[in-house]
């Protein structure tokens, strides 16, 4: 197919959408990108689509991130509440990381998805290069940048948060007019950057188009046949956790239907599940939980951020299963002890490893260490289980701006909100 008739099709898939609800929009962009990268194969011709709608999507992460952080923070006004607030959102993180590790732990001791997988159906893969996020000290330092606009420059979410929300207290316990003065200027910069995640959702349709496109057309679909179980495994852990636990949660500290908030987060998932980057739907995110469930800035600029760097509750349960997972394929039986410590690994990984490069890559080694998987073999089973990750990836992610939006919305109605669904 010629490339100027495959720019064409997604000019006119563009203009169609535009007539429907943006969360259509996306629904309907992720299946014809799927179709097309079914039919064409390898479509190096939308490639650069994709490269340049996820570049429009980080260059607005940062100064987004300070912006709404900087005045959220500096509206609270309180030290104490600052506080409880950040309390609040770690308790929550916490509780809902925990609950989906065991649920991966639980489904994988029922369901056994490694028993009678060939470990050498797959290449080795060495963990050797990557970047590991050190000591529970050295995640503590890496929170600090010595340089802001350095950790800006080098996309380091964490560091960015943690000098946003210094600046933002330091602008509270600052007298007179020069804290007014500084308030409005970042409450008139989060304004302009809302604005300028508006433009950008105006490309979301094609953007998504030619994601998914991309990914299908580059990932192939030979390798599913070979680690099918272990795959619905993780699918059926994370709809659990996703249908179920999320509500549940949702209900019990809100008493509103948890049909109306998936309902008012809708674009966010699907941009979620697109992109596979909590970070790069941070912009949808918030706008979806600030103007269609009615959050309040205040909170949805503390929580938020907060989340799409260390509430991964998706990778958790990933991390988790996979672990088990190659130890049922290598014919090692993992006792409750040692249980307990993938629980407990996969918990703090999920926290420490969330801004790093590949980060999922990195965790999974870092739980397999702890219980001494360590093995050639092990490492040709997690090779294996990247060939299929994508996917799970995509699906991930959207369990994790989910509760990310879950947690905004409880500790909003914690702190006395009344939400506002459309």
């Amino acid at each position: 197919m010629p490339v100027v008739s495959r720019s064409s099709a997604l000019v006119v898939q563009w203009r169609v959408s535009l007539r429907l609800k943006l969360h259509w929009q996306i629904l309907i962009a992720m299946v014809l990108g799927g179709a097309f990268a079914l039919l064409f194969g390898e479509v190096n011709a939308v490639s650069w689509v994709a490269e340049i709608f996820m570049r429009l999507l980080r260059m607005i992460i940062g100064p987004l991130i300070v912006t709404s952080i900087v005045s959220g923070v500096a509206s609270i006004g309180d030290g104490k509440a600052i506080g409880r607030l950040g309390l609040k959102t770690l308790l929550y993180y916490s509780l809902t990381s925990l609950l989906a590790i065991l649920i991966g732990l639980t489904l994988t001791n029922l369901i056994r998805p490694g028993v009678g997988v060939d470990a050498s159906m797959s290449e080795p893969f060495s963990p050797d290069s990557l970047q590991t996020p050190g000591s529970f000290w050295d995640i503590l330092i890496r929170l600090i940048p010595t340089n802001p606009f350095q950790a800006a420059a080098e996309f380091d979410i964490l560091g960015l948060i943690f000098f946003a929300i210094v600046l933002g207290a330091a602008i509270t316990f600052t007298p007179g007019r020069s804290s007014e003065r500084i308030r409005d200027l970042f409450s008139a910069g989060f304004d302009v950057m809302m604005t300028l995640t508006g433009m950008v959702l105006r490309l979301l349709p094609i953007g998504v188009f030619a994601l998914i496109a991309s990914a299908i057309g580059s990932m192939g679909l030979d390798v599913f046949a070979q680690v099918g179980k272990y795959m619905l495994t993780i699918a059926l852990g994370l709809s659990i956790h996703w249908l179920v636990i999320l509500p549940t949660l949702f209900y019990l500290f809100t008493g509103i239907s948890p049909t109306k908030h998936y309902r008012a987060i809708s674009t966010a998932t699907a941009m979620a599940f697109s992109t596979s980057s909590s970070s790069a739907t941070l912009p949808i995110t918030m706008q979806c939980v600030e103007k269609n469930a009615g959050v309040s800035n205040r909170t949805a600029a503390f929580v938020l951020p907060m989340g799409s760097t260390v509430n991964m509750d998706g990778t958790a349960l990933y991390e988790c299963a996979g672990a088990l997972f190659i130890a049922q394929a290598l014919g090692v039986e993992l006792g409750l002890q040692q249980q307990f410590v993938v629980v407990l690994t996969a918990l703090l990984a999920s926290i420490g490893a969330a801004g790093i490069p590949s980060a999922g890559l990195v965790m999974i080694f870092i739980v397999l260490e702890a219980i001494g998987l360590t093995d050639p073999a092990a490492y040709a089973l997690v090779g294996l289980m990247l060939g299929v990750d994508r996917p799970l990836d995509m699906f991930r992610t959207a369990v994790n701006i989910t509760s990310d939006t879950v947690g905004a919305a409880i500790i909003a109605v914690s702190e006395g909100e009344t939400l506002s669904y459309d």
